[in-house]
């Protein structure tokens, strides 16, 4: 571990798989929700569409790097020890 300030950095406490397939359930569900704003908005499905899909492309992979940075920050987590019990800070 590297200590900097009070934040430390670990290694990811959940698999890649798994913040991957969070990330994608995660994002199916903002597209529905994009598109329905953009249809009220814009008053045609085709345009909210394609706002709805071009928005969130670039919102999946912003999310998969902020949980995977946020995955290696042990601030704010309670200290799990070698025998399984958890320690708060």
């Amino acid at each position: 571990m590297r200590r900097v300030g009070r934040i430390v950095a670990r290694s990811p406490q959940q698999a890649r798989l798994r913040a991957v397939v969070k990330t994608l359930c995660y994002r199916l569900l903002m597209v529905a929700v994009t598109v329905a704003v953009a249809w009220l908005v814009v008053g045609d499905a085709t345009d909210a569409l394609n706002i709805g899909v071009a928005a969130n492309v670039v919102k999946t992979g912003t999310y998969y790097g902020y949980e995977r940075l946020w995955d290696r920050i042990e601030w704010g987590l309670a200290d799990r020890r070698d025998d399984g019990s958890v320690s708060e800070e």
